[in-house]
């Protein structure tokens, strides 16, 4: 079972108001105890209002639940960059409730397969950080769909791109793309864009250059295409 659909799985049985002991629990799914563990302290930090402790069990107090949701690319988009913006404001109670839901999200995303995600994100991140990345989305999807090489700079470095496809993973937005200067696919989070400049040369498929070919290198089916 996939470490999202276990959270998940264990929200659905906590909220029926009774105590859950994590040995029960870890029988059922067929984890160790030390992952249940794990798993309530990432359910807590997430806003989820766990109540209970280690040796003796957990519960969670009445609380707004909703049915799970299918969200596109696009509307996951739209619900992060509202809430950086909530996150960032002045209004302390907003504010919290912004970082608050961003971690419930964050904590039942589904994972793909690769290196576990690093630290960063809503969770921990400057939420104002994360929402600079947003200015240059417009231009890296008409990018993407106009097959336009794109200049960027910044912290990661400068780099010629052939833009393949925006990914949500790792709790932020990178950029899927084939890089000239260094003849190999890299993933570059838009946060962390100082300059992106869009270049008169297009681009067209070569065999190893296309998002098809970074799936396979990934391990990831060839499904999702821009």
């Amino acid at each position: 079972m996939k470490r999202s659909d276990r959270l998940y799985a264990l929200m659905q049985r906590l909220r029926d108001g009774q105590l859950h002991t994590a040995e029960a629990m870890a029988q059922d799914l067929e984890v160790s105890v030390r992952t249940i563990y794990r798993d309530m302290e990432t359910l807590a930090e997430s806003g989820v209002p766990v109540e209970g402790t280690r040796g003796y069990g957990y519960t969670v107090r009445a609380a707004i639940t909703l049915p799970p949701l299918n969200l596109t690319e696009q509307e996951l988009e739209a619900l992060h960059l509202a809430l950086a913006t909530l996150g960032a404001s002045e209004l302390d109670e907003i504010s919290d409730a912004a970082r608050s839901l961003s971690g419930k999200i964050d904590a039942v995303l589904p994972e793909e397969s690769g290196p576990a995600p690093a630290p960063f994100g809503f969770a921990t991140d400057s939420f104002a950080e994360t929402a600079r990345g947003f200015t240059h989305m417009p231009a890296i999807r008409a990018a993407i769909r106009a097959k336009q090489k794109i200049k960027i700079v910044g912290a990661q470095g400068d780099y010629i791109l052939r833009p393949l496809h925006l990914e949500y993973w790792g709790r932020v937005w990178t950029c899927i793309s084939w890089c000239e200067s260094t003849e190999e696919f890299l993933s570059l989070r838009i946060d962390r864009i100082d300059q992106l400049i869009i270049l008169p040369g297009l681009f067209v498929d070569e065999p190893g250059k296309g998002l098809a070919d970074w799936r396979a290198q990934q391990g990831l089916p060839a499904e999702k295409r821009e």
